[in-house]
């Protein structure tokens, strides 16, 4: 484990003991108290190819980039888009029977619902491929039950 002291800089922890540790600063082996001696951890990195990157920004881009790939988005980016004519708009379910209410549910409602199903289609997906039991053709059979939607919800986002 790397650590940084404060009189010596940065070191490697070679051996623990009970109120002793074994540090190698540079070609030097130390002996300190590690609970008298205000040793610090470092930010933990992770080596890129030649380059070393702090562990935390590494991550953040991983997960960053995951996200962009699987079409995630926040609820409210998909409002901001909505056509400024269907903002604050409804939709209206009229029943069939007439002695049965209406239903009225606001727009940004609606549309939010739909890029969530669309979410967990693609999630449903990746599932499918990843599945260790399906064979090709049962993986590729189940895919195309759920393409017409997925299909239809980007239609019905785009539309607005």
């Amino acid at each position: 484990m790397k650590i940084v002291h404060p009189h010596h800089g940065e070191g490697v922890v070679g051996k623990v003991g009970v109120g002793s540790a074994d540090i190698r600063f540079g070609n030097v082996l130390r002996t300190v108290d590690p609970r008298l001696a205000e040793i610090k951890v470092p930010e933990p990195t992770v080596k890129v190819g030649e380059a070393e990157v702090p562990l935390k920004q590494f991550v953040e881009g991983i997960v960053e980039s995951a996200v962009d790939r699987l079409g995630f988005q926040k609820p409210d980016e998909v409002v901001e888009q909505l056509g400024t004519k269907w903002h604050k708009g409804k939709i209206v379910l009229h029943p069939s029977d007439p002695t049965l209410q209406t239903k009225e549910i606001p727009l940004e409602v609606f549309f939010h619902k739909v890029v969530g199903v669309r979410n967990q289609l693609r999630v449903l997906e990746q599932r499918i491929n990843a599945h260790p039991n399906l064979s090709d053709g049962e993986k590729v059979e189940m895919q195309q039950l759920h393409k017409p939607l997925i299909r239809f919800a980007d239609d019905v986002q785009c539309a607005f």
